[in-house]
């Protein structure tokens, strides 16, 4: 196994140890070898986005399914824009943006146009199918297409201090799930979609900010 691939593992077991260690038992031994656990910013992974960090504060992580604004016509764009700063104007509170971009391997794309240009038969269909499928396997082969994922990183009101009362512990999760019922409602006046994630997309998320690297160049 590479250093590369041992990192990776390393930093997966991690994060799944951060969740099963919520009932208290330790399940990740860290050593002066295996010491991922502690440049992880997370001491508890819990339901619906909700995390709880090292320095005993609270996010609350959000995705949002975007629209293409550019496609939209005149009108709708000044609608749009008009919400958006309704947006800005009601959910006041601290909040992040992140757009994390992932490679994609159009193999299975390509396999489909090849099977939708055999049923096509006129000479014309096929000029065409040939040409988007050539151009598709050189943004393949340069691995230039990617896909992206877009999300809110909700923060907890900063006079709401660290405290190991369970009571502290749930105001400052309906406090956060508010949060993210207010920018629901708002956003979606802008036409995009916002759900609350999974646990194990909170991993995903964290796992590949954790183990990001630059393309190698050839």
């Amino acid at each position: 196994m590479s250093k590369t691939d041992e990192r990776k593992m390393l930093t997966y077991q991690a994060l799944r140890s951060i969740i099963k260690n919520e009932g208290g038992t330790k399940i990740f031994k860290v050593t002066k070898e295996n010491s991922t656990q502690n440049i992880i910013p997370i001491e508890k992974i819990k339901e619906k986005g909700i995390i709880k960090l090292k320095n005993g504060k609270y996010i609350k992580i959000i995705k949002v399914f975007p629209i293409n604004y550019e496609l939209k016509s005149d009108l709708e764009k000044k609608t749009i824009l008009n919400s958006y700063k309704a947006f800005l104007k009601i959910c006041n509170f601290n909040m992040q943006i992140l757009i994390q971009s992932k490679k994609e391997n159009l193999k299975k794309h390509l396999f489909i146009l090849e099977q939708e240009k055999n049923k096509n038969t006129t000479e014309k269909n096929d000029n065409l199918y040939k040409a988007h499928i050539n151009y598709m396997k050189k943004i393949n082969s340069e691995n230039c297409s990617s896909s992206k994922n877009f999300y809110i990183i909700v923060h907890q009101n900063d006079e709401l201090k660290e405290n190991p009362n369970k009571e502290i512990e749930k105001i400052i999760i309906e406090n956060l799930n508010e949060k993210y019922f207010k920018i629901k409602e708002n956003l979606s006046k802008c036409g995009n979609f916002i759900y609350e994630i999974e646990k194990t997309e909170t991993i995903d998320i964290f796992y590949s900010f954790f183990n990001y690297r630059k393309k190698e160049k050839k």
